[in-house]
């Protein structure tokens, strides 16, 4: 009687621990999202397993999380619209609904088969962005799916693709850079034509005839804190050092300083904080704080 009492009070630990950080491994599309648009171009398959967004001449489409987040570590694998997929967009991002909203975005500009996608990355804070920095990828991110991770919490941001970081911007807030940390945020999807500027800045239009373009989702993970009602699920005294809550002061070991450094060196293509002709009063404070080339 006494081992009974044992086990069940070790399994209520277990759920009282599990439902303080909401952690969804391998998360179900159906009980985690909720297709926003698109006229049924955007599908849950395989029982909830697999998420696919398609665009045609009429519409594109796109999903968005039942959940807002405030900090957390949010995996995605996708697979991008193959052959030639000029014109199109594929954005995973994570946005707040305030007027002077923050937002986390991995933007997908496709290209004409053979060309790489260029990963469009931008982070804004109480609705100011201007924060670019894009790369070529060291894989085709069409022929299998890939994990896109975001890493947000009060300390830092850290985007990565495939468990290696390709971009980390930190909380400078005590030299005035705002850092998303107040508003909730849902994470958010959209497959749409932007052909208007997306490839070689609208040079290269949308291929019609290719159409119906589809990007494919699979293995949403989440260790994240759900906001509601104004309230999170993260424990404040949860200790945040150990075990499945460390994202929460996760940063970079020299490992992950190393391969960030070569992602930066071999794929980036364009930095704002080098772009002095588009900042011709001085760089962004956090451009020259700290080393975010």
């Amino acid at each position: 009687m006494a081992s009974f009492s044992l086990i069940r009070s070790s399994c209520l630990l277990v759920v009282i621990m599990a439902s303080s950080l909401m952690l969804a491994f391998a998360g179900n599309f159906y009980q985690d999202f909720d297709l926003t648009w698109g006229d049924g171009r955007a599908q849950i398959l395989n029982n909830g397993e697999l998420l696919t967004l398609s665009l045609d001449k009429a519409s594109g489409s796109g999903f968005n999380s039942k959940n807002e987040y405030l900090f957390g570590k949010i995996d995605m694998q996708l697979k991008l619209v193959s052959g030639n997929s000029a014109g199109t967009v594929t954005a995973y991002y994570l946005r707040s609904e305030e007027s002077l909203w923050d937002e986390i975005d991995f933007e997908f500009l496709g290209n004409l088969s053979g060309d790489p996608y260029i990963v469009h990355t931008n982070i804004f804070s109480q609705g100011k962005g201007n924060r670019e920095q894009q790369f070529y990828l060291w894989f085709d991110p069409t022929a299998d799916f890939h994990t896109y991770s975001i890493l947000w919490n009060p300390q830092r941001i850290i985007l990565s693709v495939d468990g290696t970081p390709i971009r980390e911007f930190k909380n400078l807030e005590s030299i005035g850079v705002p850092f998303p940390k107040n508003q909730s945020m849902k994470i958010h999807s959209s497959l749409w034509n932007a052909d208007d500027w997306a490839t070689r800045g609208g040079l290269v239009k949308t291929d019609w005839t290719q159409a119906p373009f589809t990007a494919s989702y699979r293995n949403f993970n989440a260790s994240a804190c759900v906001w509601s009602s104004g309230a999170s699920s993260c424990s404040s005294t949860s200790p945040s050092t150990s075990g499945s809550n460390a994202w929460l002061s996760e940063q970079m070991d020299s490992t992950s300083q190393e391969r960030l450094q070569w992602v930066q060196k071999n794929y980036m293509i364009y930095n704002y904080c080098t772009d002095t002709k588009r900042f011709p009063q001085g760089l962004p404070p956090e451009c020259t704080a700290t080393d975010t080339s």
